[in-house]
Protein backbone atom coordinates (compact mmCIF):
# COMPACT_ATOMS: atom_id res chain seq x y z
CA UNK A 1 0.00 0.00 0.00
CA UNK A 2 1.57 3.56 -0.63
CA UNK A 3 2.55 5.97 1.93
CA UNK A 4 3.48 8.68 2.57
CA UNK A 5 5.83 10.52 5.14
CA UNK A 6 5.29 13.59 7.94
CA UNK A 7 7.24 15.00 10.44
CA UNK A 8 6.50 15.02 13.95
CA UNK A 9 8.11 18.25 15.58
CA UNK A 10 11.18 18.46 13.41
CA UNK A 11 12.11 14.85 14.06
CA UNK A 12 12.47 11.17 11.94
CA UNK A 13 10.14 11.21 9.00
CA UNK A 14 7.26 8.79 9.92
CA UNK A 15 5.00 6.87 7.70
CA UNK A 16 0.97 7.55 7.15
CA UNK A 17 -0.87 4.80 5.37
CA UNK A 18 -3.08 5.98 2.19
CA UNK A 19 -5.89 4.14 2.76
CA UNK A 20 -7.80 2.81 -0.48
CA UNK A 21 -10.97 5.30 -1.03
CA UNK A 22 -14.27 2.86 -0.85
CA UNK A 23 -15.45 1.03 -3.57
CA UNK A 24 -18.77 3.04 -5.01
CA UNK A 25 -21.93 1.81 -5.89
CA UNK A 26 -20.95 1.51 -9.47
CA UNK A 27 -17.86 -0.69 -8.71
CA UNK A 28 -19.92 -2.73 -6.12
CA UNK A 29 -22.77 -3.27 -8.98
CA UNK A 30 -19.98 -4.61 -11.53
CA UNK A 31 -17.96 -6.86 -8.93
CA UNK A 32 -21.06 -8.78 -8.28
CA UNK A 33 -22.29 -8.96 -12.10
CA UNK A 34 -19.01 -10.76 -12.17
CA UNK A 35 -19.42 -12.73 -9.35
CA UNK A 36 -22.94 -13.67 -10.91
CA UNK A 37 -22.05 -14.39 -14.36
CA UNK A 38 -18.90 -16.26 -13.17
CA UNK A 39 -21.36 -18.40 -11.24
CA UNK A 40 -23.89 -18.86 -14.18
CA UNK A 41 -20.80 -20.45 -16.15
CA UNK A 42 -19.35 -22.50 -13.59
CA UNK A 43 -22.53 -24.20 -13.66
CA UNK A 44 -23.31 -24.56 -17.54
CA UNK A 45 -19.86 -26.37 -17.51
CA UNK A 46 -21.36 -28.86 -14.92
CA UNK A 47 -24.74 -29.42 -17.35
CA UNK A 48 -22.24 -29.62 -20.51
CA UNK A 49 -20.22 -32.52 -18.87
CA UNK A 50 -23.38 -34.12 -17.54
CA UNK A 51 -24.97 -33.94 -20.52
CA UNK A 52 -21.83 -35.18 -22.69
CA UNK A 53 -21.26 -38.27 -20.53
CA UNK A 54 -24.80 -39.50 -20.24
CA UNK A 55 -25.53 -39.46 -24.37
CA UNK A 56 -21.50 -40.89 -24.43
CA UNK A 57 -22.65 -43.66 -21.86
CA UNK A 58 -25.73 -44.21 -23.91
CA UNK A 59 -24.17 -44.58 -27.23
CA UNK A 60 -26.10 -41.56 -28.90
CA UNK A 61 -24.52 -40.04 -31.29
CA UNK A 62 -24.05 -36.09 -30.37
CA UNK A 63 -21.52 -32.83 -30.77
CA UNK A 64 -21.10 -30.04 -28.48
CA UNK A 65 -22.21 -27.18 -30.98
CA UNK A 66 -23.07 -23.56 -30.58
CA UNK A 67 -21.08 -20.92 -28.19
CA UNK A 68 -19.71 -23.31 -25.60
CA UNK A 69 -18.69 -25.34 -29.66
CA UNK A 70 -16.75 -22.05 -30.14
CA UNK A 71 -15.71 -21.75 -26.65
CA UNK A 72 -14.24 -25.12 -26.40
CA UNK A 73 -12.17 -24.07 -30.05
CA UNK A 74 -10.90 -20.91 -28.58
CA UNK A 75 -13.81 -18.35 -28.18
CA UNK A 76 -15.18 -16.24 -25.75
CA UNK A 77 -17.36 -18.28 -22.64
CA UNK A 78 -21.10 -17.53 -23.27
CA UNK A 79 -23.15 -17.63 -19.74
CA UNK A 80 -26.72 -18.61 -21.28
CA UNK A 81 -26.99 -21.84 -22.41
CA UNK A 82 -25.57 -24.59 -24.00
CA UNK A 83 -26.29 -26.24 -27.44
CA UNK A 84 -25.36 -29.87 -28.50
CA UNK A 85 -26.62 -31.35 -31.41
CA UNK A 86 -28.15 -34.99 -32.30
CA UNK A 87 -29.58 -36.46 -35.52
CA UNK A 88 -33.39 -35.98 -35.94
CA UNK A 89 -33.73 -39.89 -35.54
CA UNK A 90 -31.60 -40.01 -32.37
CA UNK A 91 -34.14 -37.34 -30.41
CA UNK A 92 -36.69 -39.63 -28.80
CA UNK A 93 -33.67 -41.73 -27.76
CA UNK A 94 -31.83 -39.36 -26.12
CA UNK A 95 -34.73 -37.68 -23.91
CA UNK A 96 -35.09 -40.92 -22.71
CA UNK A 97 -31.43 -41.70 -21.51
CA UNK A 98 -31.28 -37.68 -20.22
CA UNK A 99 -34.61 -38.24 -18.07
CA UNK A 100 -33.33 -41.99 -17.01
CA UNK A 101 -30.15 -40.41 -15.71
CA UNK A 102 -32.87 -37.77 -13.91
CA UNK A 103 -32.48 -34.70 -15.63
CA UNK A 104 -35.38 -32.31 -16.28
CA UNK A 105 -36.27 -32.59 -19.72
CA UNK A 106 -38.83 -30.27 -21.48
CA UNK A 107 -40.42 -30.01 -24.52
CA UNK A 108 -40.61 -26.30 -25.72
CA UNK A 109 -43.27 -25.28 -27.95
CA UNK A 110 -40.82 -25.12 -30.78
CA UNK A 111 -40.41 -28.70 -33.19
CA UNK A 112 -36.70 -28.38 -33.44
CA UNK A 113 -35.04 -29.10 -29.84
CA UNK A 114 -35.74 -30.56 -26.78
CA UNK A 115 -34.12 -28.86 -23.55
CA UNK A 116 -32.84 -29.69 -20.50
CA UNK A 117 -32.12 -28.19 -16.71
CA UNK A 118 -29.77 -28.63 -14.24
CA UNK A 119 -30.36 -27.06 -11.69
CA UNK A 120 -30.77 -23.59 -13.42
CA UNK A 121 -28.83 -24.12 -16.09
CA UNK A 122 -29.85 -24.88 -19.11
CA UNK A 123 -29.08 -27.05 -22.47
CA UNK A 124 -30.58 -26.97 -25.57
CA UNK A 125 -30.56 -30.31 -27.44
CA UNK A 126 -31.11 -29.04 -30.97
CA UNK A 127 -32.39 -31.78 -33.72
CA UNK A 128 -33.25 -29.58 -36.57
CA UNK A 129 -30.93 -26.67 -38.08
CA UNK A 130 -31.81 -23.65 -40.28
CA UNK A 131 -35.34 -25.63 -41.11
CA UNK A 132 -33.52 -28.95 -41.95
CA UNK A 133 -33.71 -32.36 -40.13
CA UNK A 134 -30.32 -32.98 -38.35
CA UNK A 135 -28.47 -35.62 -39.96
CA UNK A 136 -25.55 -38.22 -38.39
CA UNK A 137 -22.92 -37.59 -41.41
CA UNK A 138 -23.16 -34.12 -39.69
CA UNK A 139 -20.99 -35.59 -37.11
CA UNK A 140 -18.13 -37.48 -39.32
CA UNK A 141 -16.24 -34.02 -39.16
CA UNK A 142 -16.27 -33.30 -35.43
CA UNK A 143 -13.30 -33.55 -33.36
CA UNK A 144 -12.76 -35.53 -30.58
CA UNK A 145 -11.50 -32.44 -27.45
CA UNK A 146 -11.53 -32.67 -24.45
CA UNK A 147 -13.81 -30.33 -22.82
CA UNK A 148 -13.93 -29.84 -18.99
CA UNK A 149 -11.19 -33.06 -18.43
CA UNK A 150 -14.46 -35.13 -20.85
CA UNK A 151 -13.34 -36.39 -24.23
CA UNK A 152 -16.52 -35.16 -26.30
CA UNK A 153 -17.06 -34.78 -30.02
CA UNK A 154 -17.18 -30.64 -30.86
CA UNK A 155 -18.65 -29.70 -34.44
CA UNK A 156 -15.90 -27.75 -36.78
CA UNK A 157 -15.42 -24.47 -36.41
CA UNK A 158 -16.38 -23.37 -39.90
CA UNK A 159 -19.52 -25.06 -38.93
CA UNK A 160 -19.95 -23.21 -35.96
CA UNK A 161 -19.43 -20.42 -37.60
CA UNK A 162 -22.05 -21.23 -40.87
CA UNK A 163 -24.49 -22.13 -38.00
CA UNK A 164 -24.06 -18.70 -35.85
CA UNK A 165 -24.10 -16.91 -38.95
CA UNK A 166 -27.07 -18.41 -40.47
CA UNK A 167 -29.26 -18.35 -36.98
CA UNK A 168 -28.92 -14.24 -37.71
CA UNK A 169 -32.69 -12.65 -38.06
CA UNK A 170 -34.22 -9.32 -37.45
CA UNK A 171 -34.32 -10.01 -33.44
CA UNK A 172 -31.14 -12.10 -33.39
CA UNK A 173 -28.48 -9.89 -35.01
CA UNK A 174 -25.91 -8.36 -32.44
CA UNK A 175 -22.61 -7.75 -34.00
CA UNK A 176 -21.32 -7.02 -30.82
CA UNK A 177 -21.50 -9.81 -29.26
CA UNK A 178 -20.15 -11.78 -32.86
CA UNK A 179 -17.15 -9.95 -33.79
CA UNK A 180 -15.21 -10.94 -29.97
CA UNK A 181 -15.84 -14.61 -31.35
CA UNK A 182 -15.27 -14.03 -34.86
CA UNK A 183 -11.55 -12.37 -34.06
CA UNK A 184 -10.94 -15.07 -31.37
CA UNK A 185 -11.62 -18.54 -34.15
CA UNK A 186 -10.60 -16.67 -37.11
CA UNK A 187 -7.75 -18.25 -38.02
CA UNK A 188 -9.68 -21.68 -37.71
CA UNK A 189 -12.55 -21.15 -40.02
CA UNK A 190 -12.80 -21.63 -43.81
CA UNK A 191 -14.72 -18.06 -44.24
CA UNK A 192 -15.66 -18.98 -48.24
CA UNK A 193 -17.30 -22.03 -46.86
CA UNK A 194 -19.49 -20.33 -44.04
CA UNK A 195 -20.20 -17.50 -46.73
CA UNK A 196 -21.17 -20.02 -48.69
CA UNK A 197 -23.16 -21.98 -46.51
CA UNK A 198 -24.92 -18.56 -45.81
CA UNK A 199 -25.61 -16.43 -48.86
CA UNK A 200 -29.33 -16.58 -48.89
CA UNK A 201 -29.62 -14.54 -44.94
CA UNK A 202 -28.68 -11.03 -45.63
CA UNK A 203 -27.57 -10.39 -41.72
CA UNK A 204 -25.15 -13.20 -42.29
CA UNK A 205 -23.60 -11.51 -45.01
CA UNK A 206 -23.83 -8.36 -43.44
CA UNK A 207 -21.36 -9.55 -41.30
CA UNK A 208 -18.93 -11.39 -42.84
CA UNK A 209 -18.75 -7.65 -45.09
CA UNK A 210 -18.32 -5.80 -41.58
CA UNK A 211 -15.51 -8.35 -40.50
CA UNK A 212 -13.80 -8.08 -44.27
CA UNK A 213 -13.77 -4.05 -43.56
CA UNK A 214 -12.54 -4.15 -39.76
CA UNK A 215 -9.74 -6.44 -41.57
CA UNK A 216 -10.73 -9.58 -39.82
CA UNK A 217 -10.84 -11.81 -42.33
CA UNK A 218 -9.58 -11.27 -45.87
CA UNK A 219 -11.94 -10.02 -48.60
CA UNK A 220 -14.12 -13.39 -49.57
CA UNK A 221 -14.68 -12.66 -53.01
CA UNK A 222 -18.59 -14.10 -54.77
CA UNK A 223 -19.57 -16.84 -52.63
CA UNK A 224 -21.14 -18.64 -55.48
Amino acid sequence: MLKVTRRINGGVPMPVPLHEPAPTSDERARAGYRAAVHDVQRNLREALKLVAVTLKEGEAPFALAGSYGLWARGGPEPAHDVDFMIAEEDAPRAKDLLAERGLNVVQPPEDWLFKVYVDDAMVDIIFRARSEPIERSRFDYADELEVESVQMPVLSTTTLMADKLGAMEEHACDFGKGLPVARAVREQVEWDVVARETKDNPFAQAFLFLLERLEVIDPIGDAG
